[in-house]
């Protein structure tokens, strides 16, 4: 689907993030996923963003979750 929407895009295709609507259905998914495939999962790295989030909010957020993630990987 990237591919298409962004044909230009350096990740289009390689995205290895999932973005659900609230908490509850993250938190299954993500546990789901880790057991059925056997993965290691990191998380969930929680980023509250209001309806009125702009751009550069969600940009941020994300920097933010990235960081968060590296960090509990590293202990």
């Amino acid at each position: 689907m990237s591919r298409q929407k962004a044909p230009g895009s350096f990740v289009a295709g390689c995205a290895n993030m999932f973005i659900f609507p609230e908490l509850d259905s993250g938190s299954l998914a993500y546990k789901l996923v880790q057991r059925l495939a056997g993965a290691t999962a990191t998380g969930p790295i929680v980023i509250d963003l209001s309806r009125g989030a702009t751009a550069d909010d969600i940009v941020d957020g994300a920097a933010v979750g990235i960081l968060q993630s590296v960090a509990s990987d590293a202990s």
